[in-house]
């Protein structure tokens, strides 16, 4: 089959490599027919290349038909149209009944102290073969996979995977009250989707803010209030003061993380990694503070006191410097993780059958074949041609 695989720091090819095949009794291969480019895919173009080995399948965001199951599957038979969450969970375990799905406990990366296995995304989390290929082989095939009835494109329902899920969490961890405010760092996939369902859920003001003009424009389409961070830049806290009664909003999203823009010492401590040997830089980035922060202490700036802010961005380094006395005298609280793909399904589901709500029939920017994945990646990396969702047809 053809996949997308990694080969080093900006260097991902499409290359012939074997069939996946059934393991264990409970397994599934899906035939790929949509899977999507994750913002989070990029720390795997840019920073976390010492978790990977050239060869590794990338992506994480698939749908696509059943092939065929193994004999002890029961929910799901060949033919069946599925959505295949990101997190690796078992469905059955403590943490699964908890609605934790990102830390199965069936699944933990106990070697590097890691939640959940992840698909396609590094030794940190499994290095589970990933979904930007023409085949998966899914584990758990009767409890993993999501059914979506036929009809409707993949379009409809391929961002089960991930984009919905991750952003209905950190819309619910962001606590907004009803008709009151919140405002979404980075207007990429996940935080544009954030401010939507934050709409749908009944927030009175939605503040987007972002330095790209596309996605400001893309945003303000939908009713969001847009500031363009290189136009507010220092005076960024007065304008959403001004939106929100002089306080600031009830809740701030980071859907940044460490691709944030700032920080010269992060910034170059990221590049620096690339240059160490992998055993190094794999110890400096789990144990040193290397993350662009910007984003995170913006969010502690804008937010009301007694405020809530939710991290959706993802954030690596283990030893990153935290204002916590603004923190603790403004009486803020914090949620964050990643996200627990299954334990939303039921409640986003009913807005991917009855009517579009939240307008994921052209969420997508690009639509493209798993052949220009490469060009795709430094596209969506560069914020070029207006890049906001990236989908591929293997």
């Amino acid at each position: 089959m053809r996949a997308l695989t990694w080969h080093g720091k900006r260097d991902v090819r499409v290359d012939t490599v074997p069939d996946p095949t059934i393991q264990k009794d409970d397994d599934v291969i899906i035939k790929v027919t949509t899977t999507g480019l994750c913002g989070s895919d990029l720390h795997l173009y840019e920073v976390l290349g010492p978790f990977l080995d050239p060869g590794d399948i990338l992506g994480h965001e698939p749908m696509g038909v059943v092939e065929e199951v193994g004999p002890g599957v029961t929910a799901v038979k060949p033919g069946d149209r599925v959505v295949i969450p990101f997190n690796v969970s078992c469905g059955t375990c403590f943490m699964c009944g908890q609605g934790l799905h990102s830390q199965c406990e069936t699944t933990q990366v106990h070697e590097h102290g890691s939640g959940a296995a992840l698909f396609g995304y590094t030794k940190l989390y499994g290095q589970v073969p990933g979904g930007q290929a023409q085949y998966l082989r899914v584990p758990f095939g009767n409890t993993l996979p999501i059914r979506v009835p036929d009809g409707p494109s993949d379009e409809r329902f391929v961002y089960l995977s991930d984009v919905l899920p991750t952003a209905w969490q950190g819309v619910e961890y962001a606590a907004v009250p009803p008709g009151g405010s919140v405002a979404v760092l980075g207007l990429g996939p996940i935080g544009d989707m954030s401010a939507r369902i934050a709409a749908h859920r009944g927030a009175e003001t939605v503040i987007g803010i972002d330095l790209v003009p596309e996605r400001l424009e893309r945003a303000g389409r939908r009713g969001v209030h847009t500031l363009d961070l290189q136009e507010h830049g220092d005076h960024l806290t007065d304008a959403v003061r001004e939106l929100t009664g002089g306080r600031g909003p009830d809740a701030v999203i980071d859907a940044v993380g460490m691709e944030a823009h700032g920080s010269r010492v992060a910034a170059a401590a990221q590049n620096v990694t690339g240059l160490l040997p992998d055993a190094l830089a794999s110890a400096m980035i789990k144990r040193a503070g290397i993350d662009r922060l910007s984003a995170l202490y913006t969010a502690i700036d804008l937010v009301r006191r007694g405020g809530t802010i939710s991290i959706s961005g993802v954030y690596g380094g283990a030893a990153d410097p935290m204002p916590l006395l603004t923190m603790f005298d403004k009486q803020l609280q914090l949620r964050m993780g990643q996200a627990n793909v299954r334990r939303w399904v039921d409640d986003i589901l009913p807005l991917l059958t009855d009517g579009d709500p939240l307008g994921v029939d052209d969420f997508a920017t690009h639509r493209m074949t798993l052949e220009q994945a490469p060009d795709a990646y430094e596209m969506f990396q560069k914020k070029r041609d207006g890049a906001v969702k990236v989908i591929f047809t293997p």
